[in-house]
């Protein structure tokens, strides 16, 4: 156990083999040193002396006795791995009995372990014998599917040793044998691959009988089990180290087995009838047996033919006492011994689909029960059945045409020429529209509604809306005609109209399937129309008026073409550019709608919320006034006029529109000229100082009192070096001296105050970093007319000017710094009076020392 070292092995003898067989002798070498591959010498010895045999390595190694043997191949060595190789000698005979050693070169760097093995060969007579039945019959069986055979097989051995055979019973269908059953050496019934069922189920059984036999039985005979039998007889001894060898092995074929199939077919492949004929379908059971036997048959109905039998319906059914189950429409009857017919009457359009019959052989018992001994089902048979398609026509006329635009439009789809049309047949409807396009463009069809089997209106995409609305009415106004009515008939709908009569034929169980569809020829709805046309026309009824005075001027309209028109007025002033307010030019003031309601547009000035008035004077005229005008209403006034037409459901329509010619406002004034600019003492200021900002007016031209002009003045800033950002609001004061402040996130306050006629101070309390930017100042100035009524003028914008806030660096570290000197004294003063006060009562230690003399030099041996 603590060694290690070579070690050869060879079998535990005796090995028992018998004469005239092919033996095979393993020898394998295992830790070793050296290449991995080993090779390996075999010698024999009868009594005494070895006489060599082969070897891996030296071709030279063979002794003249064994050279022809060698030289023909019935002595070889077989490698099976790099350390281990198989003595094989074919045909041995009695002559080969002895000893048999095998050993290994050294290629290890020590002597160690054994290098060589031997194991006994023992040569027995052939006492095994197997042969078949001595029936004629036996050779070859013919049988039908379902039956049972027995085939049997003898074996015997006179072997002098103590042996076991194994028995295996073996088919051919093919071209390779499958194991069927065997009765092992050991006494144990294993069945092969594919016969575990059935030889559970007792289908498949060996029985051992008088004289050495062994009895393969098999019931319920399939297509599967036909074929070439034989069997397969193996005689094993056991090894002295108590494991099982086959020392031979011999076979004899039994019988050649054919197994007719019976099959289950249907006389017809496709079947094609007519609604209300009779379907005629025959199984056919193909089989040659002849003994008593009855059928089972079965037929079944499947939508598709990959349906299984479960998910089949099952129609008819007769048992194997020709009893058959109960129902209406369809028989089953028995047409001679192999042919059963199916008798469908009064076919439906519902009975199309896969037919297909099961069948099933049963046959007597000893004991006179049935056995069932095979079951086939046929392959499924398409069966089409036609409807019967009643014979019409249809005729689509257009009652009611329109000829203007919202006339009602109604058509009439009829059916005609109804021939064989039976009582459970009835029709439906479908209206379609078509548009027709210029050139060759693909025309598209769009469903207007559709009715089901139960007359239920299933509307379509187009014009849903208007169908739930009840603008388009379906109807069945009798039996044979239905009705299709626009109440109001836009431009929209012209265009091409026709209808589908489908027919629907009622079925057994009382459904509703469509049979056939007939479309009407096209009808089209189309009416001529002349362009709209609406001329507008602006008056100003006072040639000159000066600010303060009233502005008036009327529209006059007329139209063409346009059936009972209302109009709706809209009026726009077009400012100059110069006007803040409204950038775009364009002002939207007040309006007057097609049921005469007033409303008030972009008209904002709360002072002034009743001076615009805009009226109907008459059906196609309207006046509009504009009271105590001011300078900034100069601009261009125009009528913006829609024409409107009645539409469907006492809605109205937008015809067309029109703009009239522009009215100018123009004030001549030699009134003072505005000046607005922004100033500061100081733009550059340190954070929480106050910064200063004034808004200076000047005038050029008239002088004015200070009572008679006055100024809205509001404050702006832009938070970034550049003019690229929103401006923000700051505060705003009023020409009557209110003042309004917009929100602020941060800490700093503002203050705006007049302080003189024409000079406004903005103060900005406690500056911090987000006051910075361009500030600027917008002013509105107003004056007072000769006829005491203020007048405003157009906004100024002065200059910005940059208000840059700093930090005092010194203010902002004085008081830190001055902070941590303090403490940083404070704390050297403590350390150093904690540090004299230890060394001075703490820490004191005496220390005696022998005084020496203080010398320049001293010698080594002292140092």
């Amino acid at each position: 156990a603590f060694c290690r070292g070579r070690i050869v092995r060879v079998p535990k003898g005796p090995l028992i083999r018998v004469v005239g067989t092919e033996v095979a002798i393993p020898c394998s070498v295992s830790d070793y040193d050296g290449p991995s591959e080993q090779n390996f010498d075999w010698e024999f010895s009868r009594e005494a002396d070895f006489v060599r045999i082969v070897s891996t390595w030296d071709s030279t190694f063979t002794s003249e006795e064994y050279q022809k043997r060698v030289g023909r191949g019935d002595i070889k060595l077989r490698r099976s791995s790099n350390d281990a190789v198989e003595l094989v000698i074919r045909n041995i005979q009695p002559a080969d009995q002895g000893r048999y050693k095998c050993s290994t070169p050294s290629t290890d760097a020590t002597v160690q372990g054994n290098y060589d093995a031997e194991v006994q060969v023992k040569v027995i007579s052939d006492g095994l014998s197997v042969s078949g039945s001595k029936a004629r019959s036996s050779t070859s069986l013919r049988l039908s599917e379902g039956d049972s055979f027995k085939l049997r097989c003898s074996a015997t051995t006179t072997s002098p040793e103590h042996t076991h055979l194994h028995v295996t019973w073996q088919v051919r269908s093919a071209s390779s044998w499958q194991d069927i059953l065997s009765l092992t050496h050991e006494g144990k019934f294993q069945p092969g691959p594919g016969y575990e069922e059935r030889y559970r189920s007792g289908d498949v059984r060996l029985d051992t009988g008088a004289n050495d036999t062994y009895r393969l039985s098999v019931s319920q005979a399939s297509s599967a089990d036909g074929g070439t039998y034989r069997c397969l007889v193996g005689e094993w001894v056991r090894g002295a180290d108590g494991s099982w060898q086959k020392i031979q092995e011999k076979s004899v074929e039994i019988a050649a087995v054919s197994i007719q199939r019976t099959d289950v077919v249907i006389s017809t492949s496709n079947v094609s009838v007519t609604e209300r004929d009779s379907l005629d379908l025959t199984c056919n059971i193909t089989t040659d047996r002849s003994g008593i036997f009855q059928a089972e048959v079965m037929w079944y109905f499947s939508a598709s033919p990959d349906d299984t039998l479960s998910d089949a319906q099952l129609l008819l059914s007769m048992d194997h006492d020709s009893v058959v189950s109960d129902s209406t429409l369809i028989s089953l009857s028995h047409v001679d011994r192999n042919s059963y017919r199916l008798l469908v009457r009064d076919v439906d359009v519902e009975d199309s689909g896969y037919y297909f019959c099961e069948a099933a052989i049963w046959v007597p018992l000893h004991n006179g029960s049935w056995h069932k001994v095979v079951e086939r089902t046929s392959a499924p048979v398409s069966v089409v059945v036609t409807a019967l398609e009643p014979d019409y026509d249809v005729f689509l006329n257009a009652s009611k045409t329109p000829k203007f635009s919202d006339d009602p439009t109604e058509l009439n789809c009829r059916i005609t020429n109804v021939q064989d049309t039976e009582a459970n047949i009835r029709f439906t409807v479908s209206w379609y529209y078509r548009q027709p396009l210029p050139g060759d463009d693909v025309v598209t069809e769009e469903l207007l509604a559709s009715m089901d089997a139960d007359w239920t209106l299933l509307p379509g995409d187009r014009g849903r809306e208007r169908i739930q609305n009840g603008e388009i009415i379906f109807s069945k106004k009798a039996a044979d005609t239905f009705s299709l009515r626009i109440q109001w008939t836009s431009e929209s709908d012209r265009g091409d109209y026709f209808c589908v009569i489908s027919a629907w034929s009622r079925h057994r169980n009382n459904s509703w399937v469509k049979s056939k569809d007939v479309t009407s020829a096209a009808v089209n709805i189309f009416w001529a129309t002349q362009d709209y046309t609406l001329t507008v026309e602006a008056v100003k009824l006072k040639p000159f008026f000066v600010a303060g005075h009233t502005f008036e001027m009327t529209c006059k309209v007329s139209s063409k073409n346009i059936k009972t028109p209302r109009y709706s007025v809209l009026i726009t002033a077009e400012k100059p550019l110069t006007d803040q307010s409204n950038p775009n030019g364009t002002t939207r003031i007040i309006s007057l709608n097609q049921d005469s309601v007033v409303r008030l547009e972009d008209w904002t000035d709360q002072t002034r919320v009743d001076g615009v008035v805009l009226e109907k004077v008459q059906e196609n005229e309207f006046r509009y006034r504009m009271y105590q005008t001011q300078i900034s209403d100069a601009g261009l006034y125009r009528c913006v006029v829609t024409a409107w037409s009645p539409g469907g459901g006492g809605m109205w329509r937008e015809a067309v529109n029109g703009l009239s010619n522009p009215i100018q406002i123009d004030f001549q004034t030699s009134g003072p000229v505005f000046n607005v600019s922004v100033h500061s003492d100081s733009p550059t200021i340190y954070q929480g100082e106050v910064a200063d900002l004034l808004c200076i007016v000047t005038t050029e031209g008239m002088p004015l009192e200070p009572d008679d002009m006055s100024f809205d003045v509001s404050w702006f800033a832009v938070r970034s070096f550049a003019l690229d950002r929103e401006p923000i609001l700051l505060a705003s004061l009023d020409r009557r001296g209110i003042v309004a402040q917009s929100r602020r996130n941060g800490s700093s306050d503002l203050s705006l105050e007049r302080i003189s006629p024409l000079e406004f101070r903005l103060r900005v309390h406690g500056c911090e970093d987000h006051d910075f930017g361009n500030h600027y100042c917008v002013v509105t100035p107003w004056v007072r007319s000769a006829t005491g009524v203020w007048q405003r003028e157009p906004d100024i914008k002065a200059k910005p000017i940059f208000l840059s806030v700093k930090m005092d660096v010194l203010n902002a570290f004085k008081y830190p710094l001055l902070i941590g000197i303090g403490l940083a004294t404070v704390i050297g003063l403590l350390s150093c009076l904690i540090g004299y006060c230890s060394s001075r009562w703490c820490c004191k230690k005496e220390v005696q020392e022998t005084r020496r003399e203080r010398r320049r030099l001293m010698s080594m041996e002292m140092d």
